[in-house]
């Protein structure tokens, strides 16, 4: 059990495993606050409204809470002509917390940054900056602050001055420097996680981190990079695009998926875990228990707050496998599948897709798939594609969703829509950033990466919706699969990527296209500890042109070059679309036995292409 606050020191207790709160601006949104004032005044004016919200993080599980005095500096005070009432929000904020505490939870004084740009402020406006900061530290303590958290800097010198003034105002006092990453995994002056990490805790802090930034999987990314530095890691990420309010970036975010990343940033070696902006209680209670799950491997974590919490929502158990939908049977029993990829051409008319769907099927294909906007090129959405497949011809399709272009909410309605119209087989990926395909200036929302979404179809599948309710109505019953990239350039990262979305439900892998056997076997070895069934991707080349562009230009595509130099001997059109066959049923026929199916991906509509890749293969 991790040492209460009244048995150890917080440099002691940090290198365990401890729970922080979540945000509190948007929690102070949503109960009433209008945006437009100060968030720490109320500190003063609604000393109730702050309490409750830190009473209701300690409640959830929180064995740190923060302080209300993110912006508790005479530079963003000033902004509402609060500049001189720095020691007095900082001493309110820090004697809430404490309140709330108790004296078994940590209270951490929040400093965020002033909002200067190092570079560009005068020297007497950084000397103010050292002087606010040592102000709001001493203040804080003087409140009744455990340690400091020095959170959403963007700018090494800023919060280098941060770190001197608070070292000077309350030394011994325990220090957490925590920075906001761009989406590059650079800070502000282009610096990488590893040199911000070493930077920081040469100057001194107790322990590093990485809050706010870009949601959980870019958190996760950096804490990766961090942890060389050998200091305690406390990791508090967003979750979901930000919107700019008062200066603070607001979020909307998964209990679920908060839980997700806990799980994965604890096994990666953090040891303090909470939100930022746009999370809540009911998050840190889901992280929490992650805590719980997961603290034994490294040392017992347990709620140091006695505080009953609700019984989790009762779940449903899910409609065997084989109940699931006609082609889950045959995956259940084992058998050999195919699947072709049918995508409906951009424009009004889906005629050509919907026929070569029938045909495929008429000639002993399994099933089809309908991908999500493949390559991030606009056409009709593939819900509706499957809905005609459904309607005209009976076809049970696997529906490809993917977390790119809709949010939590849509991807939660997309999901029981598709249930509702009958569709019971999914793939569920990531998807491609819009920036690849022809519209690059579309923004990508990536609420929920594939593992997220996993998550939410499994849960489902147990009669629970993303809140943690049950589901109205009962259970989803679909089949779920996601992707895999043998040729990936991090190979070691992607089957670690795996082996969560197994953990997150994956029941079947479907694979980007493979032209190399090697390749497949080498991954085929290092994934079976996994017993997932594999369906092999297979392209068939078209032309030399085809091969070249897939190789230099496509992610994760390996094409060797004895097999681009087969495709550029053969003269182009029908000499050059038949070796491409060739190679294809040459690579497919020989793995035929390592795999439990096929997964074609036919270029330009050409879906004969597929049958004749597919001849004889079934036996």
């Amino acid at each position: 059990m991790v040492p209460t606050r009244r048995e150890t020191s917080f440099r002691e207790a940090m290198r365990s495993l401890l729970v922080f709160d979540g945000a509190m601006g948007s929690l102070l949104y949503e109960r009433g606050v209008f945006v437009t004032q100060n968030f720490e005044q109320l500190n003063v004016t609604r000393p109730d409204v702050v309490r409750k919200i830190h009473e209701d993080y300690v409640a959830a599980g929180a064995q740190v809470i923060e302080t209300n005095t993110f912006g508790a500096n005479c530079f963003r005070l000033d902004r509402h002509g609060l500049g001189d009432q720095v020691r007095a929000y900082n001493v309110a904020g820090a004697r809430l917390a404490r309140e709330a505490a108790g004296e078994d939870v940590w209270v951490a004084g929040s400093v965020g940054p002033s909002g200067l740009v190092p570079g560009v402020a005068t020297q007497a406006e950084l000397d103010l900056a050292f002087l606010t900061f040592a102000e709001q530290a001493e203040a804080l303590v003087e409140g009744g602050a455990d340690l400091l958290v020095l959170e959403t800097f963007r700018h090494l010198e800023e919060i280098r001055i941060a770190l001197e003034a608070a070292r000077k105002a309350v030394p011994g006092t325990p220090i957490i420097a925590s920075m906001a990453f761009d989406p590059s995994e650079t800070v502000a002056d282009g610096s990488s996680p590893e040199h911000v990490a070493a930077t920081l805790r040469d100057w001194g802090a107790d322990a590093i981190g990485v809050n706010c930034g870009d949601g959980p999987q870019l958190a996760v990314a950096i804490t990766e990079r961090m942890r060389g530095a050998g200091l305690p890691l406390c990791v508090q990420p967003n979750a979901g695009l930000p919107r700019t309010v008062d200066g603070r970036l607001l979020y909307m975010a998964t209990p679920e998926y908060l839980d997700v990343f806990a799980r994965r940033t604890i096994q990666i070696g953090a040891t303090m875990i909470g939100g930022c902006c746009g999370t809540t209680p009911e998050h840190v209670r889901w992280m929490a228990k992650s805590g719980r799950m997961l603290g034994d491997r490294r040392a017992e974590v347990t709620r140091v707050h006695a505080v009953a919490t609700p019984e989790a929502t009762p779940q449903l158990e899910p409609t065997p496998l084989a109940e699931r939908s006609a082609f889950a049977a045959k995956v259940a029993a084992g058998k050999f599948v195919v699947s072709v990829e049918v995508n409906p051409a951009p424009g009004l008319d889906p005629s050509r897709a919907l026929e070569g769907a029938k045909m495929l099927l008429d000639s002993g294909v399994d099933i089809v798939n309908v991908a999500d906007a493949p390559r991030a090129m606009a056409r009709m959405s593939n819900i509706a594609f499957c809905s005609l497949l459904l309607g005209r011809y009976g076809i049970q399709p696997i529906l490809h969703v993917c977390g790119r272009d809709r949010n939590l909410l849509g991807q939660m309605a997309h999901l029981l829509g598709a249930h509702a119209i009958g569709i019971r087989n999914l793939v569920i990926i990531t998807g491609d950033p819009p920036k690849v395909g022809d519209y690059p200036e579309a923004t990508a929302v990536y609420d929920l990466d594939a593992i997220g979404l996993l998550q939410m179809a499994s849960n489902m599948n147990r009669g629970v919706d993303p809140a943690g309710k049950q589901l109205a109505g009962g259970k989803t019953s679909f089949l779920l699969a996601t992707g895999l990239e043998p040729g990936a350039a991090d190979l070691d990262k992607e089957i670690a990527r795996l082996e969560r979305k197994k953990e997150a439900g994956a029941e079947l892998i479907m694979t980007q296209p493979i032209f190399q056997t090697d390749v497949l076997e080498t991954v085929l070895r290092r994934i079976e500890h996994l017993e997932l069934p594999v369906m092999v991707g297979v392209l068939p080349l078209v032309s030399y042109k085809n091969a070249e562009f897939l190789h230099n230009e496509v992610p994760g595509m390996q094409i060797p070059e004895s097999t681009r130099e087969r495709m550029r001997k053969v003269q182009g059109g029908e000499a050059a679309r038949k070796e491409g066959v060739r190679i294809a049923r040459e690579m497919l026929f020989s793995v035929r036995d390592r795999v439990q199916g096929a997964y074609l991906m036919p270029p330009l509509g050409r879906y004969e292409l597929a049958l004749e890749v597919l001849d004889g293969l079934k036996r």
